[in-house]
């Protein structure tokens, strides 16, 4: 391994020295830093590298907030997201922030494996987005029912009273998803789970869906838009009848963990008592 791109926290307290650690890793095993121009700015250090293509690996510093933007920044590419966490969940990044050194000479050295995340890509009116854990429909207005037609594959499925609907890739599935009582995806799943928020109903569950098994949801609220969010930030918001699409997409993420750090040991680790 010869370079390697760094992203990290958007508020730079909040890795502290954890930078200057990585630096010192780095410079052990030869490995050159990339640090694009946002990361210079942020830090005070080193010089800005605009082409991160070809970077070997990316080493994020930072929670699931930052290792989803780092997963965004490199979708499409060879590169691999390793992530040292400095969050409060963590569950995308594999290395603790004690281990840093030790974690991330491993990875330097080669000690890591790679996990191909399925993704998915949602369009509305034109408008295309990629998601690596989830796309969300929900009310605009905060504290209003909406009414959402929705149809799988082209077969309708009727039309739910409720705050919203969360569509989900197996990584996200332990997001959003999971905290409104859907499923956990394991990761390597080719599916997608389709999770209502506060359904109006006591006979709307979740369902998990297969690759080539489209969701489409249309808003029939008259006096309601819904805010369509990708990975938590807005897209674009819709009203009343044009079709959210929302599928499984073509491209892959990768995440790099340590060899130990599999699914199920982070999902003990992260969510059991």
């Amino acid at each position: 391994m010869q370079r390697a791109a760094v992203i990290t926290h958007g508020k730079p307290q909040t890795i502290g020295p954890a930078l200057e650690r990585l630096e010192k890793v780095a410079r052990e095993a030869g490995v050159e830093l990339l640090l694009p121009d946002e990361e210079v700015e942020k830090h005070g250090v080193g010089e800005p590298e605009d082409d991160l293509s070809d970077a070997d690996i990316a080493v994020v510093l930072g929670g699931d907030g930052t290792m989803l933007r780092a997963l965004h920044r490199f979708l499409g590419t060879e590169i691999p997201v390793v992530g040292v966490n400095f969050g409060r969940v963590g569950f995308l990044a594999s290395v603790p922030p004690n281990e840093l050194e030790s974690g991330l000479a491993r990875v330097f050295s080669g000690d890591y494996r790679v996990v191909n995340l399925t993704t998915l890509e949602v369009e509305v009116a034109g408008i295309r987005g990629a998601a690596i854990n989830d796309v969300v429909v929900l009310s605009a207005i905060k504290g209003r029912m909406v009414e959402l037609a929705w149809a799988l594959g082209g077969e309708d499925m009727g039309v739910q009273g409720c705050d919203g609907m969360i569509c989900a890739s197996p990584a996200g599935s332990t997001a959003y998803n999971l905290s409104n009582g859907g499923p956990v995806l394991a990761r390597g799943l080719d599916a997608m789970v389709v999770t209502f928020i506060a359904p109006h109903s006591l006979h709307a569950r979740p369902i998990v869906v297969p690759r080539g098994v489209d969701l489409e949801i249309r808003n029939q609220t008259l006096d309601v838009d819904v805010t369509v969010l990708v990975d938590g930030h807005p897209l674009t918001e819709v009203g009343y009848g044009p079709p959210i699409t929302i599928r499984l997409s073509e491209q892959r993420s990768l995440l790099a963990t340590l060899p130990e750090a599999t699914f199920f040991r982070r999902y003990r680790d992260t969510f059991g008592s």
